[in-house]
């Protein structure tokens, strides 16, 4: 799953490609990515459009327009192509085409993405976006600490919760938690705001080290656009199951914290 350092990758690298293009066609595959708005209006609002920034909230894309903001969630395998020639497979769900004969297509093996229209002056206040949290780049303990005092869910949960911080997914939380000597399952209300704070520091730490290394490529998430990610090969926890630790040389276990799963080294996240 694109995660923050993912979607930051591909957001640099579609700058690089897409800025000033004019949208001449659009087509939509699988109506349900679109999300908000009916189809029609967003093949309409789009056509004769250029492409004038990019931008990143959390997990979403944002390309700004002349008049609109197309917001984009890749969710679980969300792709993005830039092409010369049109080659639609059956995963092609929505296709823009540039004045200059490109095409973008948004691909998706599991049709979970969604995308959706805002006028260019108000898009902050989507649904997309007006829920989601600050990032931990932009964040304090002050923000984060009430917020984990008044659940009851385990912190892992917690932290994938985009209300609660944007930007995190399972990868890094598992990163985060390790760094910061925390078990996934403690209760996000037992959390201490020491706690809080080093869940801050070590999410803007691993954060900045996937972004630098192009994001992870791992088996659940591969970029597009010709990028690959190189933090996997950073990872101290995440997939390395009956590996040593890092730190300490305790074999990293798996196991689920409500469905989702989870690496832990349980001699230095000890559960209390």
């Amino acid at each position: 799953m694109p995660e923050l350092p993912e979607v930051e990758t591909v957001v640099n690298t579609l700058k690089r490609m897409i800025i000033g293009e004019k949208i001449i066609d659009v087509e939509v595959r699988w109506d349900n990515i679109i999300d908000k708005i009916s189809v029609m209006d967003f093949k309409d609002k789009l056509i004769n459009q250029t492409i004038r920034d990019i931008k990143r909230y959390g997990k979403i894309i944002v390309f700004i327009l002349d008049d609109y903001a197309l917001l984009s969630h890749l969710r679980m395998e969300g792709k993005f192509y830039v092409d010369e020639r049109l080659d639609i497979d059956k995963h092609s769900h929505v296709i823009f085409s540039f004045a200059d004969h490109r095409y973008l297509r948004y691909h998706d093996t599991r049709k979970f993405g969604k995308m959706s229209l805002a006028p260019v002056d108000d898009y902050l206040n989507h649904p997309f976006l007006i829920k989601l949290a600050k990032e931990p780049f932009d964040m304090e303990v002050e923000d984060l600490y009430p917020k984990l005092k008044k659940k009851s869910i385990p912190i892992k949960s917690a932290l994938l919760d985009q209300s609660i911080m944007a930007g995190l997914g399972n990868i890094y939380v598992d990163e985060v938690l390790f760094l910061s000597q925390i078990h996934p399952e403690t209760k996000a209300n037992k959390i201490t705001k020491k706690q809080a704070q080093s869940i801050i520091e070590n999410a803007i730490k691993v954060l900045n080290k996937a972004i630098e290394l192009g994001g992870t490529t791992i088996r659940s998430y591969t970029s597009s656009l010709g990028v690959h990610g190189k933090f996997q090969n950073e990872l101290q926890v995440h997939t390395k199951v009956n590996t040593p630790c890092p730190v300490c040389g305790t074999l990293i276990t798996k196991s689920q914290v409500k469905g989702r799963g989870t690496y832990i080294c349980h001699k230095c996240q000890r559960k209390k």
